[in-house]
């Protein structure tokens, strides 16, 4: 059989995909002379081309060969200067064919070879050239990387570097291509917190530098230098002998170092993204405490009245706690903790962070809110070792029991209020921990569900007898709050009132919408100053219809989606009060008044 029947026309019905073979006939042409118009010197190496495919191919060629650089067009050839021959090369056969090698090329080339796609403009290339950077790092290139990759600003290839760097920061001090760095790339990288090797190996690496680079301005580097964090045995054997920092520099060192709290000073620590450090892998331990053991083992699922939880006594002064001591120092700024949740108790307490057992800072201050379940805690980025968890209180008894912990560094963002968190996703949920303390209902949690569609007269919302009760919703941890929504019952044309109060202990509560005067059906945005909310009471005062008070759904903050309500008018009442999702009003009977649901 011929090869020319050997060919599939076609990929799919009615067409042609034969880019293969474009590629290789335009490939073939790559350095033969044959029907070349162009000659480029390029490290007195001779390579031919062709205008019309260079130009198709490249900006920056176009111009050269086509546009207003017209002196190109009467040379017989056209030198190209601070352009590496082999990297030129591997930049033609991509441009002629649109594929090259990487795997078999030395770093040095391959950073060439980067630098001529961010030249000459082709940004797919430099992309998937940093790509592969990404993957083949090591501490001998990782610095030469870094290096050109913060030159270009290429942000991703950047941080990758960083974040190689951060996690092997002793070995980078001492390896060749640290001597090598820029100094705009050097100052960037030790000055992160995230480099946490020792303060004095910092230094000594940063005098090896000025001794490569003796016509830097040594003051400037040896600002990069934290030295409250060195020991006055080092500041005066070490950091004095180099001659590098003057008298009064060390004096001023000691006096930081002797007044300050040690929790004030800018300490360095390990910065791993994304990734729970409270665990024995990264020499995470339990120090303090009852039932150590079950506090870090990641089961989540296992615990009962008696085993699965760590535990202390709560006492009058808190001295007591459950301690974590991480494996070495770390940056965090959330904290995910689980506290025993087998019944319907609440819990207070408060975090301290500490760096040596002595200083202690106060991350977290939840004493005055009763909280359960699940906690997503989020604070400013700290460095710290150790980790307090202190109980202040228990519904139920003098003890406080904590199945879990985790702590991490997270670059989701988030915002904190006055030290708590304002969410943007609705926490009223039983993914969020949230629950109905109060409320009849045929399926427990029914207002928290997420459904807003599938409810009918005998089941699908949570309800209680007016002029007694109401439904309460019971946040995991207080949020800053300043916006609920929630479904009235509306398969018929009735209408209800009600009012909303907000409390962080059940004791003290606040009233934030009062719509006891108003004519309400369907959905009801509530808006409000923002404030600190664990339970939220809807108490309802009237239903046109019958002595129940009937709500389908609740969630805070309110939530912009795909079930919006329809506009509604300033008193709260829906604009269209006889149509649910395409269903008819009328066409299912009175939800009943009587309170035979179970909860």
């Amino acid at each position: 059989m011929s090869n020319r029947h050997q060919l599939r026309p076609y990929t799919s019905v009615g067409e042609i995909n034969h880019v293969h073979i474009l590629s290789e006939h335009v490939g073939a042409l790559i350095h033969r002379e044959e029907y070349s118009d162009v000659t480029f010197l390029v490290e007195k190496k001779r390579f031919t081309a062709h205008r019309v495919i260079l130009a198709a191919r490249c900006q920056y060629f176009r111009a050269l060969l086509y546009g207003g650089m017209r002196e190109a067009h009467s040379q017989a050839e056209i030198p190209l200067e601070d352009t590496p021959a082999e990297a030129f090369t591997m930049l033609l056969k991509y441009i002629y064919t649109g594929q090259v090698t990487l795997s078999n090329e030395k770093e040095e080339i391959l950073l060439d070879f980067l630098s001529l796609a961010h030249k000459y403009g082709f940004p797919e290339l430099e992309d998937a050239t940093s790509e592969y950077l990404c993957t083949i790092l090591s501490i001998n290139n990782v610095c030469m990387v870094y290096d050109v990759a913060s030159l270009y600003s290429l942000q991703k290839l950047s941080n990758t570097c960083c974040l190689y760097m951060d996690r092997n920061a002793k070995a980078v001090l001492s390896s060749d291509g640290f001597l090598s760095l820029s100094k705009a790339a050097l100052l960037n990288v030790v000055s992160r917190d995230s480099f946490a090797a020792a303060e004095k190996d910092i230094f000594l690496a940063l005098v090896d530098w000025c001794k490569l680079n003796p016509n830097e301005r040594h003051v400037e580097i040896m600002k990069a230098v934290r030295l409250p964090l060195m020991s006055l045995t080092e500041l005066l054997n070490v950091v004095r002998p180099a001659g590098l920092l003057s008298a009064d520099t060390i004096l001023d060192a000691i006096k930081i170092r002797s007044e300050s709290r040690d929790m004030e000073l800018n300490y360095r620590g390990m910065l791993i993204p994304e990734e729970n450090i409270a665990a024995m892998k990264y020499g995470a331990q339990v120090i303090g405490g009852e039932l150590k053991a079950a506090l870090l083992d990641g089961d989540t699922q296992n615990y009962d009245l008696d085993h699965g939880f760590c535990r202390h006594p709560i006492d009058e002064d808190c001295r007591s706690g459950i301690e974590v001591k991480l494996g070495q120092a770390s940056i965090l700024n959330h904290i995910r903790m689980l506290l025993w949740d087998r019944d319907s108790r609440s819990y207070s307490y408060y975090i301290e962070v500490s760096m040596d057992e002595l200083d202690w800072i106060r991350i977290v201050d939840h004493s005055n809110y009763l909280c359960r379940s699940w906690q997503n805690l989020f604070f400013t980025p700290r460095v710290c070792r150790y980790i307090r968890v202190v109980g202040t209180h228990n519904t139920v008894n003098k003890v406080f029991h904590l199945v879990s912990f985790e702590c991490m560094f997270t670059n989701k963002p988030f915002s904190l209020d006055a030290g708590l968190l304002v969410p943007t996703e609705n926490v009223a949920t039983v993914g969020a921990s949230a629950t109905v303390t109060e409320g009849v209902s045929r399926t427990r949690n029914a207002l928290l569900n997420g459904d807003t569609k599938n409810y009918d007269w005998d089941s699908g919302y949570t309800c209680h007898q007016l002029g007694s009760g109401a439904i309460v919703v019971q946040l995991a941890q207080p949020f800053m709050i300043g916006t609920m929504r929630l479904l009235l019952w509306d398969c018929d044309d009735r209408s209800y009132s009600f009012y909303i109060e907000v409390s962080n202990n059940q004791q003290q509560w606040r009233m934030v919408a009062d719509r006891t005067k108003v004519t309400c059906r369907s959905w009801q945005t509530i808006s409000f100053e923002l404030q600190p909310v664990v339970f939220i009471r809807i108490v309802g005062t009237y239903n046109t219809a019958n002595e129940v008070f009937h709500c389908v759904h609740f969630e805070c903050p309110a939530q912009k989606n795909a079930h919006q309500e329809p506009s509604a008018d300033p008193s709260g009442a829906s604009a269209e009060p006889g149509y649910r999702s395409g269903t008819p009003t009328r066409s299912v009977p009175n939800p009943s008044d009587r309170m035979q649901f179970s909860h």
